[in-house]
């Protein structure tokens, strides 16, 4: 038997004041982005902004359902987005945030799996690393340099 040490390396930053001057304009996006989601049911805002190496930036937000599998996530609308609208320009960063509409929410929120995978898919794609930053609706956001130290052992096509 062998064992597997799998370690992931981010940055803290103690608000958005920190991050540099671009990517706070991003993450203002996504923030504006987080407040017009359609989240009725969880209560659980999201937004996400993506900035692309042509310099455009495209936004996505949670888009809940009463059909709770036909929502969909603010990361994934927004690199699904940037894919269909520009799908030889690559993604250089993206930034979300999450909000509660029950609790102060404080922690940075990370991509869910599905969403982890979908970056994955464009990471791959464009064969250049994604930087992602992250947080809740205040307070510390974090920045991972890449998918991988955020869905370790991935699924990709060459697998298929």
């Amino acid at each position: 038997m062998k064992t597997i040490k799998i370690e992931a390396v981010l940055q803290v930053f103690d608000g958005i004041n920190e991050l540099p001057n671009k990517t706070q304009e991003l993450m203002q996006k996504a923030i504006e982005a987080r407040e017009n989601s359609y989240a009725p049911y969880s209560r659980f805002k999201v937004g996400a902004a993506i900035l692309l190496d042509n310099k455009e930036i495209v936004i996505g937000n949670n888009q809940e359902n009463a059909a709770y599998p036909s929502g969909i996530c603010a990361e994934r609308v927004a690199i699904f987005q940037s894919g269909a609208a520009f799908p030889n320009d690559k993604v250089l960063q993206i930034a979300i945030t999450a909000r509660s509409e029950d609790y102060l929410l404080n922690t940075p929120t990370p991509p869910c799996g599905g969403c982890r995978q979908a970056i994955a898919e464009y990471e791959t794609k464009q064969k250049q690393p994604i930087e992602i930053y992250f947080m809740g609706e205040t307070g510390k956001v974090m920045k991972s340099d890449s998918i991988n130290a955020l869905l370790p052992f991935g699924f990709d096509a060459t697998f298929l």
